[in-house]
């Protein structure tokens, strides 16, 4: 087997995502075959792989961080939020049903569990090195009984665990010993240390607090990132911005020609794939901000209706704010708006939902000639074609059937007038359709804007990797770290008291060695797996025992030209 790391943080968006992709971009580009690995992840941001497998967007970035193509494996388990307390599961990158956290936290957690470990031994038969990222904090105490993707999962690979910390937010000390110290005996022992994140100023200033942390808890601190402005790294479970923010926090480049191109994003409510911008927001002289009250549209060049989990919700909240009502008008002036996926269905005549809201029919914005009914199974593709005389390649993550019924083709969907509308995620990110699309936007705004000739997404994308691979390599102890993945955590680490908080039932808790220790996890069958929704949510005969179960699609190449075994949160 090979060996691996758990990058966990002291709390969600401490950075544990951009640092395993470091991680990862580090260890390639020094000749180590690498996979990023996520036992389960919670998240709006998903993408879909060649084979057709839908995956947290932040591992499909923490692939292209190693250098391999994205699987189903390097995430198993993908939660979708539906609402506050429901979700969309994802297994083995197929939906199989809705269920409620306290539903999945019941026991069907537990379940996964064999899966989970089956998905990182076939990774571990394949690659040199594993880097995977926990979720949320490894300390939530009251879900620790059923954890897969933090101390469960590295107690079941014997994995060591690095912990990082967001220095910007504060109180990162008290933050790395609390942590620890809210751990079981067993799991303190694969602690092996903490990584500091988002660090501005002196570092010298910081290293008397970084020894007596050493001081309190016998773990040292492998390094300490400064913080990097403008990385536009794709996000796991949340904006990185407020919803009135700016998409990056410092300007990319001076516009091209005279004028900018001012575009704005409705924050609708469960917004998905909101990365599908970041393309636009690499253009110079191109501004995307996202926006929720009517009057922000108002000196818009382009409004983007985003993809959303919620296209009813989504619909009630457009005309809640008045802005369904900025948007049709801006249609009847011939003025710029892009829906795309759920926003593209927004803009439609009539909504038929009897899966995602089950709300019947509702009519939709009607600026579009498009009819969308929901059907149970989802599509997940990988589409290549034409736009504006331009090649495009995208992703399709929807429920939403389309009956075009009028209007100029455009990919999936239709133009009318400068009403654009598709299921494609990603399209924007084919340079030179992106570059087209902004001329006709640019030109039915009114705007003296040009697109720059050289503007490569897919190379700035590229440079923010290694990026995060020299943030890794500057300010890491690199030399500790690959001693860590290959050797585990260091014996002996000292016992931090008070340790987990005993629970009812627990056999032999109090004591340093199993206080309040979780039950080992040892692989469990997942036979009994039952979600909520309607008896037909899940497909019949649906297997979940073991990844070798689901993979029915060719197997990708590995970058030797061998097979390899592969396809922001917990609630």
């Amino acid at each position: 087997m090979s060996g691996g790391l758990l990058v966990a943080g002291t709390t969600s968006d401490a950075g544990k995502s951009v640092v395993t992709a470091g991680i990862c971009r580090w260890l390639v580009r020094r000749g180590v075959k690498v996979a990023p690995f996520k036992a389960q992840n919670m998240s709006l941001n998903s993408f879909v792989t060649r084979e057709g497998a839908e995956i947290g967007r932040a591992q499909a970035m923490q692939a292209q961080a190693a250098r391999v193509e994205p699987t189903a494996l390097m995430n198993p388990v993908l939660l979708k939020p539906g609402s506050d307390r429901s979700s969309q599961v994802v297994l083995m990158g197929k939906p199989v049903g809705e269920m409620s956290a306290r539903g999945y936290h019941g026991g069907r957690q537990e379940a996964l569990l064999g899966t989970v470990t089956d998905c990182l031994e076939q990774l571990r038969s394949t690659y040199d090195a594993v880097i995977c990222e926990g979720a949320g904090s490894p300390a939530e105490i009251n879900l620790r009984r059923t954890d897969i993707v933090n101390m469960g999962i590295a107690r079941a690979a014997r994995f060591p665990v690095l912990v990082v910390g967001d220095i910007d937010r504060g109180g990162v000390f008290a933050s790395f010993f609390g942590t620890t110290a809210l751990l079981s005996g067993e799991d303190q022992s694969l602690v092996a240390g903490y990584l500091v994140n988002k660090f501005r100023g002196d570092v010298s200033l910081l290293e008397p607090g970084l020894d007596m942390l050493y001081g309190l808890t016998g773990r040292r601190t492998y390094g300490v990132l400064p913080y990097a402005h403008g990385l536009g790294i794709d996000e796991e479970d949340g904006l990185r911005v407020s919803l009135r923010g700016a998409v990056r926090e410092s300007v990319v480049a001076p516009p091209h020609g005279e004028d900018v191109l001012r575009v704005a994003v409705c924050a609708v409510p469960l917004m998905s794939n909101f990365t599908d911008v970041d393309a636009l927001a690499a253009e110079p002289g191109v501004v995307v901000r996202f926006v929720d009250r009517a009057e922000e549209l108002a000196d818009a060049d382009l409004v983007i209706v985003p993809g959303t989990r919620g296209t009813v919700k989504a619909l009630a909240w457009l005309r809640e704010r008045g802005l369904a009502d900025a948007l049709v008008r801006r249609a009847a002036e011939g003025r710029p708006v892009l829906g795309i996926c759920g926003g593209f269905q927004v803009l439609g005549e009539r909504i038929e939902d009897e899966v995602e809201s089950r709300a019947g029919v509702v009519d939709g914005l009607g600026v579009l000639p498009v009819r969308i009914r929901f059907d149970r199974d989802k599509t997940l593709a990988r589409p290549v074609g034409s736009a504006l005389g331009e090649p495009v390649e995208g992703y399709e993550i929807h429920h939403g059937v389309a009956d075009v019924r009028g209007g100029e083709p455009f990919l999936d969907g239709c133009r009318v007038g400068a009403v654009w509308g598709t299921h494609w995620h990603g399209s924007l990110e084919s340079d030179a359709f992106r570059r087209r699309f902004l001329v006709e936007v640019a030109r039915a705004a009114g705007r003296r804007f040009v697109p720059a000739p050289d503007t490569s997404f897919g190379v700035l994308r590229e440079e923010q990797l290694d990026r995060l691979g020299d943030l890794v390599e500057e300010h890491a102890d690199t030399d500790a770290l690959w001693g860590l993945i290959e050797g585990g955590a260091p014996a002996g680490l000292p016992f931090v008291p008070p340790g987990a908080p005993s629970v009812p039932g627990d056999v032999g808790a109090g004591g340093p060695e199993s206080r309040g220790a979780a039950p080992d996890p040892a692989p469990q069958s997942p036979e009994g797996l039952d979600f909520a929704g309607p008896a037909d949510a899940t497909p019949q005969g649906l297997e979940i025992g073991r990844p070798e179960t689901q993979g029915k699609a060719p197997r990708p190449q590995g970058p030797d030209g061998a097979d390899v075994h592969v396809d922001e949160e917990a609630l």
